[in-house]
């Protein structure tokens, strides 16, 4: 049996904690009802429209925050940062990856951008220093689920589609991966993403260095 060489994974919900439960947490914080982001932000069609936006580096973070702070009514200040203000690092994740760098596997980062200033989701996680490759969608003008950003992930990796193994909370990314010939894991439970991944790998990704 022959293993696969390259891992790819989603960012938020996948090496961070999960993204709802911070979104619900700021929603308490504001005192909002429960849900009211996910209706503003990601059902109406013209919030959808400005965070594809976003994830493409059509529009600024700041500019987002205006939109979003008006469609929710909240103050626009630093709004992206209070909505992620809960999300910490997800180590059982984290420690997989750096168990696959160990044993010769590639390890990518492929994320949707939510803009890197005055808020940068990233900061802390020192991506450029633990990863091989880090592909973040505002950079390149595209968002998942574009073919062509996954094209553009596996060019810099190196390694062709059934080559590679692509992790995401979002079941919609998976199957756009499927679809490029790239086995998808979908994120649901760090546990068993891990026990899944160590199984296509053909290596145990539970071990701390």
């Amino acid at each position: 049996m022959s293993f696969r060489t390259g891992l790819i994974l989603d960012f938020g919900g996948v090496l961070t904690t999960p993204l709802i439960h911070a979104v619900l947490a700021f929603e308490q914080r504001e005192g909002l009802p429960k849900g009211a982001c996910l209706t503003a932000l990601y059902k109406d069609p013209e919030g959808v429209r400005i965070t594809s936006d976003l994830e493409r580096g059509a529009v600024s973070q700041t500019e987002w925050n205006a939109y979003a702070g008006k469609m929710l009514g909240v103050s626009p200040d630093n709004l992206m940062g209070r909505i992620f203000g809960d999300l910490r690092p997800e180590p059982r994740i984290i420690t997989a990856a750096a168990a696959a760098r160990r044993a010769g596997i590639k390890v990518g980062i492929l994320s949707n951008s939510v803009g890197l200033a005055p808020w940068d989701l990233y900061d802390g996680y020192e991506l450029e220093k633990l990863y091989d490759v880090v592909v973040i969608s505002e950079l390149h003008q595209m968002r998942k689920p574009d073919p062509a950003l996954f094209e553009a992930a596996l060019k810099l990796m190196e390694l062709p589609a059934e080559q590679c193994v692509f992790v995401d909370d979002t079941a919609e990314y998976v199957q756009a991966a499927a679809q490029l010939g790239i086995e998808g894991v979908h994120n649901q439970d760090p546990d068993q993403t891990v026990a899944q991944l160590s199984s296509l790998f053909g290596v145990d990704l539970t071990a701390a260095a």
